[in-house]
């Protein structure tokens, strides 16, 4: 008998060990927009809803609208404006904060509004003109993950209210200390402390541009690499590139040793903390 047939053994390929894993579908970030405004509702609506991975469930004129909207839908995070007839956004924080993450998108960028919001929970602080469509989108992402986004005006309202506690604390330990120039924080430069002792005409021998000079100013108020980044709106690795300059100018190689030398209290400055 004619021996059978041999077939050639199939390459191994054929015979794959496991199937490749199906990637899980991406949940879109459920959104809800609040603002009195209905032409920038509608335009914050169109512009986010057609980013991938966001989509926005729902719309309010005011406050109380925002908290039915959150109540109903469960969104991942609410979008809300500071002034709105009715219940405003301020107001109404204190309701939506508990079902949702608060991200406060407004015209209003005066200090004490900023403050307030962040006293009542908002896990942001976008004013509108100082952020790109990406960088909302972003944000929008971000306070999701927990991480913070504040646009420039609103950095600043925090760091110039972080000055003034650490001053009013200052004074309240050194009750002889009467001119603000003299309160030097006690508790170490690695605590959130007041831009004090150095002029803006003693700062400019450090030859650092506007932007190294912001960051500076949020190394010096205690702020982390990812607080600063989120401030800024830039990447961690552009704040790292952007203090490594700042070490060589100053010629530092510390954040304690810069911020020393940026807010005047460095040993060879002529203040020291005596």
């Amino acid at each position: 008998m004619p021996d059978a047939p041999q077939h050639p053994t199939p390459p191994i390929a054929l015979f794959p060990t496991a199937l490749a894993p199906v990637p899980a579908p991406v949940t879109p970030v459920r959104v809800v927009v609040a603002d009195d405004n209905p032409v920038v509702r509608a335009g914050l609506t169109a512009l986010l809803s057609g980013r991938a991975g966001i989509t926005v469930v729902a719309e309010a004129a005011d406050g109380r609208e925002a908290y039915e909207a959150a109540s109903r839908h469960r969104p991942d995070v609410v979008l809300l404006d500071v002034r709105m007839p009715g219940v405003d956004g301020l107001s109404a924080l204190p309701y939506l904060v508990p079902i949702a993450p608060v991200l406060m998108l407004t015209y209003s960028g005066e200090p004490e509004t900023v403050q307030e919001a962040l006293r009542g929970g908002a896990d942001g602080y976008l004013v509108h003109g100082e952020f790109t469509a990406d960088q909302l989108a972003s944000a929008v992402r971000d306070t999701v993950q927990g991480r913070t986004h504040l646009t420039p005006t609103a950095a600043g309202a925090l760091l110039t209210h972080l000055r003034d506690d650490l001053r009013d604390a200052n004074a309240h330990d050194n009750p002889q200390v009467s001119s603000p120039a003299q309160r030097i924080p006690l508790k170490g430069l690695s605590q959130l402390q007041p831009s004090v002792g150095q002029s803006s005409s003693d700062r400019s021998r450090f030859q650092l541009s506007a932007r190294e000079a912001e960051i500076m100013d949020l190394i010096a108020s205690g702020m982390t690499n990812q607080q600063i980044a989120a401030a800024c709106f830039i990447s961690e690795k552009t704040v790292k590139n952007h203090i490594n300059r700042i070490f060589a100018k100053l010629h530092s190689t510390s954040r304690s040793e810069a911020a020393a030398k940026w807010l005047g209290t460095a040993p060879s400055s002529g203040r020291g903390v005596g």
